[in-house]
């Protein structure tokens, strides 16, 4: 079947917290209040704009996202909650393009949000079957079990397996990390920024296959979120135009037979991340190597170079080539992770997809002047979750130019807030919250003291 024409969809406002530790010290009422207030005022609209809302989590009862979206009003608005793994932040920028390029809204609201425990993902529910228990019993019986934590496992194996056919080498893995920690000082809302030379990174303590623990993404608490509006809501609000970001084209893909193939690389849904790419890209008309800057799933340095070769950045069993030509950083042909990634910017899994988002927004804006990389044209986002679920965006501007380059008092400007928040974490005053939230339907009880608890935090 023919793929249906939709109708543009567009970015026009993103906001996110600094990711932190999970110490259990803010709410997620708190995350999802902070970074929708930031999105709200970055698209210059107020709440009543908004039509649908879709909310992002994988840990929390069922109706968090009402207990967050009620914070900025009680409009009576369909609110979805979605949990979709590790790519549920991204599963909900699919629903809200879906729903605009569908006709069925002209403005969604999308906010993704994660409270995690710390150390290692842990299942909740042990009265029933997990979800990925065949992958598991797939790779022990293929692999073998340790006493690793199980994601580590899994990514590790598929990391052994591309040294044992392609030819890469632990070293390999190791600069994939390297490159992630050292971008991530220029991004104000990592988790970690501190930089460490390879040695350092080979050297620390051994978790499974290649990789160490400075190559394996934390867990964290943070929240995202972004506006995605109509062809038509963009053109009632032509000031919006010049910061306005096309989805230009999207894939949600699930897993094929060859999950089950019993290699260690497609367990790790190399086939659905392919498929989610070649649909994306063909719908946006451009190759993956046309993309000069590209966020993807770093959860594992493994994961890094197995997802480099399925996006088809290089030729296939050549990803640890391409690292070693110094080509997925500044000065190569592509810049994958100018974030810091997920190693270390950090992993909320709710919110991490939409942090993507924001970053690669902030690229075609030509906000990210800290971490800038010229003539950027088309932006490449990748966000996996085992069970399976990938999402592949390929983002351009509105106007369909390369980003432009502007210093930061101009962008302060520009949005009206004096600071440029693609390089400086800051928070929002009480008169710029009460700015966005609802006029007509605005409930103080419903937002408890969650403003003033953001507020104290800044």
């Amino acid at each position: 079947m023919a793929p249906k024409k939709r109708s543009p969809a567009y970015v026009v406002g993103v906001g996110m917290t600094k990711f932190i530790k999970p110490r259990g010290k803010v709410d997620y009422t708190e995350l999802g209040f902070e970074a929708g207030v930031k999105a709200l005022l970055d698209a210059q609209i107020n709440y009543d704009d908004v039509e649908q809302g879709v909310a992002c989590y994988c840990y929390g009862d069922s109706t968090c996202g009402q207990r967050v979206f009620y914070q900025f009003g009680m409009t009576q608005i369909p609110i979805y909650n979605v949990n979709n793994n590790c790519s549920t932040g991204s599963t909900g920028l699919a629903m809200a393009r879906q729903l605009v390029s569908s006709g069925g809204a002209d403005c969604v609201m999308v906010v993704g949000f994660e409270k995690m425990m710390p150390g290692s993902l842990q299942s909740f529910f042990n009265d029933r079957e997990n979800p990925v228990g065949t992958t598991h019993r797939m790779m022990a019986e293929t692999r073998g079990v340790t006493n690793a934590p199980g994601a580590a496992q899994m990514f590790g194996n598929a990391g052994i397996e591309y040294m044992e056919k392609y030819g890469a080498r632990p070293e390999d893995f190791a600069e994939i990390a390297r490159v992630n920690h050292a971008h991530s000082p220029k991004n104000p809302y990592s988790q970690f920024t501190d930089v460490y030379s390879l040695e350092q990174i080979m050297k620390a303590p051994a978790i499974h296959g290649p990789l160490t623990k400075l190559q394996c993404c934390p867990t964290s608490d943070g929240g995202a979120a972004a506006i995605v509006v109509s062809q038509e809501f963009l053109d009632a609000r032509p000031h919006l135009k010049e910061q306005a970001v096309e989805i230009a084209g999207q894939c949600l893909a699930t897993d094929a037979p060859s999950l089950f193939s019993k290699s260690a690389i497609d367990l790790m849904g190399y086939e659905m991340t392919q498929h989610a790419m070649r649909t994306a890209t063909r719908e946006a008309g451009v190759s993956p190597r046309d993309c000069q800057v590209v966020e993807l799933h770093d959860c594992f340095s493994a994961n890094e170079m197995v997802v480099i070769d399925a996006l088809e950045l290089c030729d296939k069993g050549k990803a640890h080539e391409l690292v070693r030509r110094g080509d997925i950083t500044y000065g190569g042909k592509y810049v994958i992770n100018p974030s810091g990634g997920l190693i270390s910017k950090g992993h909320p899994l709710g919110a991490t997809g939409i942090a993507q988002c924001a970053e690669l927004v902030w690229h075609l804006r030509g906000w990210a002047n800290n971490r800038q990389v010229a003539r950027t044209k088309h932006c490449l986002q990748h966000n996996l979750g085992l069970g399976g679920a990938a999402v592949v965006t390929v983002y351009r501007r509105a106007d369909g130019k390369e980003a432009p380059e502007m210093d930061s008092a101009t962008v302060g400007r520009k949005n009206g807030l004096g600071y440029n928040p693609a390089v400086e974490a800051k928070g929002f005053t009480q008169a710029q919250a009460t700015s966005v939230r609802s006029r007509a339907k605005a409930n103080d009880w419903a937002l408890q003291d969650t403003e003033k608890k953001v507020e104290a935090r800044f």
